[in-house]
């Protein structure tokens, strides 16, 4: 981090010295990926110097690495042709990416430009819903026959390694695309001259259908150990692949997704020190209002208690520390579960299963805090108040974990995404659960006559 710092300052500094070409010199030594972040974080006018003078194919390598925010404004300085060529010379995936972010307007006059391979290739593409594995999958894999030999097929894909994604897996195709198999350049390299590829082949081949989650692709990849994964589509004829690459990409958004979600923000379209402010407080503001009017119920059943709480003032001593709690053992078996379930590892029919362990977890940790408190009780508010706080925390860390395990299964029930069952939205459940439980305890125990003598 601190040399890209140093590349961009010192980038700036031959800019604004009126060395452009010193600038690109220096700026090209490095990977596409460096490049693109540090178009990033320069002022608009130095972007725009470095872009204009960087070679046609550095543009194309470079591009991906750029924040979607910023791509247009880098391209709308090229010329239809500079911008067909960019386009095509762009990974299939890549490339669609890019479209898909263009306005109908910009589409509509760069489509015909296009070469028609290219522009079917695009079109098809781009028609699978954001989200599926058809909208991550590359067009751009070598194929193989079945019936030449090792020697042949070596050829083959020597010929095809400067326009595929990977030429390290082939795959045996049909007649009609169905996939028969694959093969391994490793293995067709070591095998004799005249064996068959069909005799080389590993014909039981892990695949993914194209309108599929595209998570399910990252997971068959992470699972199997693959360099990629081939698609097929409802027909089982095969129509691209998802890398490896494409899939730690998937992954981190994914992941990305959750986090938000887990802190009820809405998913940023840039990154955050690039985001505006205003953009930020509409992202945030919503829940956080909502959560505020939630939190009433806290309020409301605070006063349910009020003269309670003016017998027993002791009580208030303890009420932040069995809240807290509630809502930690809730956040934490949450996050357990959504990740459990995110992962494949526990699915909805395990939900008795988890409900059970949950249990006994949840009064193993109930009856430990339970004995960490009572001490402070008996120092705070005497015997009465401190079976109050244990017997309280025992059940508020219980109702906690319940809550934070059930309320991902029931989103999942209800067709919604498990990571809605968010740390605000659990802690809030949890602390209106603590409350009333507390004081109703309080209710119980301090104004029974065996109890207060």
């Amino acid at each position: 981090m601190a040399e890209t710092a140093d590349i961009e300052q010192e980038v700036v500094a031959l800019l604004e010295a009126g060395e452009r070409e010193e600038a690109l010199a220096l700026l090209t030594e490095r990977h596409p990926a460096e490049i693109g972040g540090t178009l990033d974080e320069l002022e608009s006018a130095h972007a725009f110097a470095l872009f204009d003078g960087l070679e046609h194919e550095t543009r194309a390598r470079v591009i991906p690495y750029v924040q979607s925010a910023h791509r247009l404004s880098l391209l709308e300085r090229l010329d239809l042709n500079e911008q067909v060529r960019l386009l095509t010379d762009m990974d299939a995936d890549e490339r669609v990416d890019l479209y898909q972010e263009m306005p109908e307007g910009w589409q509509r006059r760069l489509m015909p430009a296009l070469a028609k391979a290219e522009r079917e290739d695009l079109l098809r593409l781009a028609s699978y819903p954001e989200g599926t594995v058809g909208s991550v999958m590359t067009s751009e894999y070598a194929i193989l026959p079945a019936q030449i030999t090792s020697r042949e097929a070596v050829e083959r894909l020597r010929r095809q390694a400067l326009h595929k994604e990977t030429v390290n897996i082939a795959y045996v195709l049909g007649a009609d695309r169905r996939l028969q198999g694959t093969v391994t350049l490793t293995g067709l390299v070591v095998a004799e001259d005249d064996v068959l590829v069909r005799d080389l082949m590993q014909q039981e081949v892990v695949q993914v259908h194209a309108d599929e989650p595209r998570s399910e692709a990252a997971r068959l990849i992470a699972d199997y150990d693959l360099l990629a994964v081939p698609v097929v589509d409802a027909d089982e004829r095969m129509v691209g692949i998802v890398t490896h690459d494409d899939a730690m990409d998937v992954q981190e958004a994914e992941a990305t997704e959750d986090i938000y979600k887990g802190a009820t923000v809405r998913p940023l379209e840039t990154g955050l020190r690039s985001t505006a402010l205003s953009t930020l407080y509409q992202k945030r503001i919503g829940w956080l209002v909502l959560l505020v009017f939630a939190n009433v119920f806290s309020g409301a059943s605070i006063a349910l208690h009020e003269e309670t709480i003016q017998a027993h003032v002791g009580l208030v001593f303890f009420m932040p520390l069995l809240i807290a709690s509630a809502g930690n053992t809730g956040a934490q078996s949450a996050t357990l579960m959504i990740r459990a379930m995110a992962t494949g590892e526990v699915v909805a029919r395990d939900w008795l299963y988890m409900l059970v362990r949950e249990i006994a977890l949840g009064l193993a940790l109930g009856l430990t805090m339970a004995l960490a408190v009572a001490g402070i009780g008996l120092l705070r508010g005497g015997p009465d108040v401190a079976l109050v706080v244990a017997l309280t925390m025992v059940i508020v860390v219980l109702a906690g974990s319940l809550i934070g395990m059930s309320l991902p299964f029931l989103l999942e029930r209800l067709r919604l995404d498990p990571a809605t069952a968010s740390t605000p939205l659990v802690t809030f459940v949890a602390d209106v659960a603590g409350i009333l439980v507390y004081f109703g305890m309080a209710d119980l125990l301090l104004t029974m006559p065996a109890v207060t003598g």
